[in-house]
């Protein structure tokens, strides 16, 4: 179980790994795609796409099926122990795909925060400036205006009646 859980664990890595370097450069996918197909049927010289970058899913679960069934075989000719067996052979194939989708969401975010930098710091400024000028106000003293309308506000004779004489006054109570 430790065995498969360290596996699983590399297979993730290795995800990343290959979803990164086909992300920059998809040679050896245009290799095969040139050698499969004509001239016209060939994929284009601005076209990302890979083995695992920009695939479908099942597209994406078939080339690291592939290349696992490969891996094993070699690992079975030059290794006379019996090291691949299904489970390790699975928890490859999800760790890998895992692994792929991983790099593909922080290679994403990281596109996309490289192109909103500059908003998300001026929003960062701004919410600082609003909370400076918020501390200051907390902390300043009652501003000026507050006692001028204390001083102007004047209590009344009448608001010094309590509520039944001031009932009485209108002819409600008797």
């Amino acid at each position: 179980m430790t065995l498969e859980i360290i596996i699983f664990i590399l297979s993730i890595l290795f995800g990343a790994f290959l979803y990164w370097t086909e992300s920059r450069s998809n040679r050896v996918y245009r290799f095969f795609n040139g050698m499969m197909y004509a001239k016209k049927l060939q994929m284009s010289e601005h076209n990302p796409k890979g083995f695992v970058y920009k695939q479908h899913f099942l597209l994406r679960l078939i080339y690291v099926s592939v290349l696992f069934l490969f891996g094993i075989l070699i690992l079975r000719f030059l290794v006379p122990i019996d090291l691949a067996t299904i489970s390790i052979f699975a928890s490859c194939i999800v760790g890998t795909i895992l692994g792929t989708y991983l790099a593909g969401f922080i290679i994403t975010s990281e596109e996309v925060l490289d192109t909103k930098a500059e908003s998300f710091e001026d929003a960062v400024e701004k919410t600082i400036e609003k909370g400076k000028t918020y501390l200051d106000d907390l902390t300043a003293p009652t501003p000026k205006v507050v006692e001028e309308a204390q001083e102007e506000i004047e209590e009344t004779p009448e608001q010094k009646k309590s509520a039944r004489e001031r009932l009485k006054d209108k002819g409600y109570l008797k």
